[in-house]
């Protein structure tokens, strides 16, 4: 789980079932993060609800901050659970960008050298 999740609540209450939904989606992303990004990631996470031309609109704002970048997600849907959702598929794959420019090198290099270790041990 995403240790550090700051809930903003902008013309809108946040009851409990909503603050566990989302801290359920958003806190599981850390599987998709490096364990160096992991202890010091932090998430910014805004609800705003509006009335549009006699529409109910649900926005949900995603600011994660993580070591070399900050990653941010926004949608904005007729429900608050769904922008959730909608966001958080969007920052899996933000984040798998994020791991594979970030941390690729490194796992290359291991694999390279374990590989000339075990040819030359043959």
């Amino acid at each position: 789980m995403i240790q550090k999740i700051e809930i903003i609540a902008i013309h809108t209450e946040v009851n409990d079932d909503l603050r566990k939904y989302v801290n359920k989606k958003i806190g599981k992303l850390d599987i998709y993060m490096s364990k160096h990004s992991r202890l010091s990631a932090h998430a910014e996470i805004r609800l705003k609800e509006a009335n549009a031309k006699d529409k109910k609109q649900s926005t949900c704002e995603v600011v994660l901050h993580l070591p070399h970048e900050v990653i941010t997600t926004k949608e904005t849907t007729v429900n608050m659970f769904a922008a959730v959702d909608i966001v958080e598929a969007k920052l899996k794959n933000q984040l798998k960008k994020y791991k594979e420019k970030h941390d690729s090198s490194k796992l290359r290099r291991h694999v390279m050298a374990r590989i000339r270790r075990n040819s030359n041990q043959l």
